[in-house]
């Protein structure tokens, strides 16, 4: 007896918080598929710089070469958002330190938009710097 009035009054998910969860849902998909592209596209630009961190030859080359071989890094992995020009190149230490900051910014709804800052570097104990 008990269990069959416990039963009557279960009712389950109302359409009213059916659509909330339909419209959360959205909105996270919305996030998602702006925002993967961007975070694969900068573990792209970490990987690279990653790599040319731990060249044997680094040291002896110049900003041009280093930005040349940059690009067609970039190219290889279709890096579109950091341009060689955009990377920072540091000797003080002896060993070039090469990092990129940007930020990357797209249209959400109407005129509200995402903007996310990266930053990367040759050097993994880098901390990043605030961009402005």
């Amino acid at each position: 007896m008990h269990s069959a009035s416990l039963r009557a009054g279960q009712r389950g998910l109302s359409l009213s918080g059916f659509l909330f969860v339909v419209a959360m849902l959205a909105v996270v998909a919305l996030l998602a598929m702006k925002l993967v592209p961007a975070y694969i596209e900068f573990f792209s630009v970490k990987k690279i710089l990653a790599t040319m961190g731990q060249e044997p030859d680094l040291k002896s080359k110049s900003n041009a070469e280093i930005r040349s071989d940059f690009m067609r890094r970039a190219g290889v992995s279709y890096v579109t958002v950091v341009k060689p020009e955009y990377l920072r190149i540091d000797r003080r230490t002896g060993v070039p330190v090469v990092s990129a900051e940007y930020e990357f910014r797209t249209k959400l709804v109407g005129n509200v938009s995402l903007v996310v800052d990266f930053s990367a570097s040759t050097d993994p104990n880098a901390a990043p710097r605030d961009i402005e």
